[in-house]
């Protein structure tokens, strides 16, 4: 058991090294991601590559075709976001995402929640107008 607990305790110093940030960002981002990709959704309908290219605009955000694809996918089966087929004029047809009831309530949610871990990372890490404790 205690050797359990050394490799444990081994294994999340390691994840806390310095110089190991972008790891942990990126894993933060992939977290998010989802959320950003409904936040897009709300109020307006995208294709799939416009939302590979509205996140590439995005400071922190680049992501490719083969995240957001099976992104989508994964929410469409959720529930969180509805498709519909459309021709183009530009090439094929394309699918066309939409934010669901189920997809706006997560969102809300999420919103909620991360305002809140936000502004309390933020008064930790000292980024904000407050003192952090």
């Amino acid at each position: 058991m205690a050797a359990r607990r050394r490799f444990l305790s081994a294994a999340i110093m390691r994840c806390m090294v310095a110089g190991d940030a972008a790891n942990q960002i990126a894993q933060m981002r992939r977290g998010l991601l989802p959320y950003c990709v409904l936040a897009m959704l709300r109020g307006t309908e995208r294709y799939g590559f416009e939302l590979v290219r509205a996140l590439g605009s995005v400071r922190g955000m680049v992501t490719s075709e083969g995240t957001i694809y099976p992104l989508l996918a994964r929410l469409r089966r959720q529930g969180l976001v509805g498709t519909t087929w459309r021709e183009s004029a530009e090439g094929p047809p394309r699918r066309y995402y939409t934010l669901t009831v189920a997809g706006e309530a997560a969102l809300t949610e999420f919103s909620g929640a991360w305002a809140e871990l936000r502004d309390s990372v933020d008064e930790l890490v000292g980024t904000n107008k407050r003192d952090a404790p």
